[in-house]
């Protein structure tokens, strides 16, 4: 668990103690953003692409990565943004500097949306499996050379035909933990094998893995929020694999938006435990199977 740092709200003065998220690095080590202590939340009335992440450095392998940038929401209303103590750089002679100073619309190696003085130079980070991905191993091609879910496959030279699969066999979802094994249902059906369920209420949110996947399933009765599908999408980036979310209830509007742009397929389950898609990498994922 990352250190807590006391946060007052400075629209209504309420105080508060924040602990910041754990998430495993590349290395396997748990890591949280190191707060600046003693610096001012800043309120968010404006959310952009760079605002939302913030560059970490693992101290166990020293990987520089980029991870959801820290926020509290205060019972008055307001979102808070919480400063992070900037990542250190290497410099020519190898010795570490410090990071420049946090600014509210600035963070190292994540350019602006829509800026084009910046584009190009950082690209934003996205699904490694997805296509248009700045990180992908492989260049997007044509439907020609296209691999399951969309991604570059080397060497491809006919495009693939969609899988014949029996109809699908639902579960009918009483429990959460029914909808956890529905979606597992779902996930086999789609040609995933050897898929791990994780025990209940799991602290990184990962429901199920398998071979190049990582899956949650949210039981609440409230929309899935924009931060629960970054996060399920972090686990994916760090993990080269694919990232499905299954929701009973659905989607906020901002997190719909932000699976489009990251390639995440989204799925809403009924209660006969039948996943419809929810986005247009789902219906990618459905039509090409694994």
């Amino acid at each position: 668990m990352g250190s807590s740092v006391p946060v007052r709200c400075p629209a209504c003065g309420r105080a508060h103690t924040y602990v910041p998220s754990v998430f495993p690095c590349a290395c396997g080590a748990p890591l949280a953003p190191p707060l600046l202590r003693g610096a001012p939340p800043q309120p968010i009335t404006h959310r952009t692409w760079t605002d939302s992440w913030v560059t970490v450095r693992c101290p166990s392998c020293g990987r520089h990565d980029q991870w959801p940038q820290p926020e509290l929401g205060c019972g008055c209303g307001a979102v808070l943004r919480i400063p992070v103590r900037p990542a250190p750089t290497l410099s020519m002679r190898g010795t570490e500097t410090p990071g420049p100073a946090p600014g509210p619309s600035a963070h190292p190696h994540s350019p602006a949306d829509g800026d084009p003085g910046r584009a190009g130079r950082h690209p934003a980070p996205r699904n490694p499996l997805h296509p248009g991905s700045p990180h992908s191993r492989d260049a997007p091609v044509s439907p020609e050379g296209a691999s399951p879910g969309g991604w570059a496959r080397p060497g491809a030279t006919a495009p693939r035909t969609p899988p014949a699969r029996p109809p699908f066999r639902p579960l009918t979802i009483r429990t959460a933990r029914d909808a956890v094994t529905a979606a597992a249902l779902y996930l086999k059906w789609l040609g995933f094998r050897d898929i791990f369920q994780s025990p209940e209420h799991p602290a990184s949110g990962i429901d199920l893995r398998a071979r190049g996947l990582v899956a949650q399933v949210d039981p609440r009765t409230e929309p899935s929020t924009l931060r629960d599908v970054e996060c399920l999408w972090l686990h994916g980036l760090n993990a080269s694999a694919v990232s499905v979310f299954f929701s009973l209830t659905g989607y906020a509007p901002e997190a719909r938006a932000r699976a489009e742009d990251l390639g995440v397929p989204l799925f809403v389950m009924d209660l006969t435990g039948t996943p419809q898609p929810a986005n247009s990498a789902a219906d990618e994922l459905i039509g090409t199977g694994v």
